[in-house]
């Protein structure tokens, strides 16, 4: 039987995860420890957002909730806190991520400085966090009309990746003479062992008591996986081998692993590490 195997929380956009043993389910995503998934994002001064395609070093920046802060660490500097509680007096800005433009709380200049550093860029970065009263909608284009709502996920709330489908991608990376590369590179909020290799495509629905998640789009792979996340390093990018046999028609060729999925019952449920799951085949 399916089984859920890991949960993983991204913070701060394309900044480092955290795994953790239980997490809420949210029509939005996940949250755990009074943190949500993609809650807080980088972007330049114009409000364009900025991920580890344009600066991998971010793999290195390691948010972590601890007693109503978020912590941020990162190599060489002192340590950055942030609030949990909302700050009523932060301003908000205009930030774009791919085609939607949201408000958004502006994070300060201290939290600027330190992101601005720790990127060693010369061009100021900013932090902000997404707002409150927003809604970001998701495409109904991929749900058959169903309506969703994500916060700085790049397109759906949840990415799900079965443990088979990465076992898959390493076997023929080692006939290939390569190393295999951890389920982190591909940074799913949930894993789950116990499907078939790339069953996950051709799921309607994963479900556990009142919670159902539904997977509604592949996942279109960009170079993020080439960089490891241990090091903030690029090194050989999996997509040649996944080229080989993961393009897929419905997507104009676009390599896919993994599932982007909404919920479409039971937000509010909580999730657990080990959690049976029963699976709907879509066919």
């Amino acid at each position: 039987m399916p089984t859920l195997s890991q949960l993983l929380l991204y913070p701060i956009k394309s900044c480092a995860g955290i795994a953790v043993q239980k997490a809420t389910l949210l029509e939005s995503g996940l949250a755990a420890h009074g943190v949500h998934d993609r809650e807080w994002m980088l972007v330049t001064e114009a409000g364009q957002f900025l991920t580890q395609r344009e600066f991998p070093r971010m793999a290195l920046i390691r948010p972590r909730p601890e007693d109503g802060t978020l912590r941020v660490c990162a190599p060489g500097m002192a340590d950055l806190l942030l609030p949990l509680s909302w700050q009523e007096d932060a301003p908000t800005r205009q930030v774009q991520i791919w085609d939607d433009v949201v408000g958004a709380a502006d994070c300060g200049e201290p939290a600027a400085g330190w992101f601005t550093e720790a990127l060693g860029t010369r061009e100021r970065v900013r932090l902000v966090r997404f707002h409150r009263d927003v809604v970001r909608p998701t495409s109904v284009k991929w749900t058959g009309g169903v309506p969703s709502h994500t916060r700085f996920a790049d397109g759906y709330p949840l990415l799900l990746i079965g443990q088979s489908s990465l076992d898959d991608l390493n076997l023929r990376l080692r006939a290939a003479g390569r190393a295999a590369l951890p389920m982190d590179r591909f940074r799913p909020n949930l894993v789950v062992a116990g499907l078939e290799a790339f069953e996950e495509d051709y799921t309607a629905s994963l479900s556990t008591g009142a919670a159902e998640i539904r997977p509604v789009k592949p996942c279109a792979r960009c170079p993020i996986p080439a960089v490891d996340q241990a090091s903030g390093v690029p090194g050989p990018d999996p997509l040649d081998i996944l080229q080989t046999y993961r393009a897929n028609p419905k997507l104009d060729g676009a390599v896919c692993l993994g599932m982007n999925c909404i919920v479409s019952a039971g937000a509010g449920s909580r999730l657990r590490v080990g959690q049976e799951l029963a699976a709907e085949l879509a066919f």
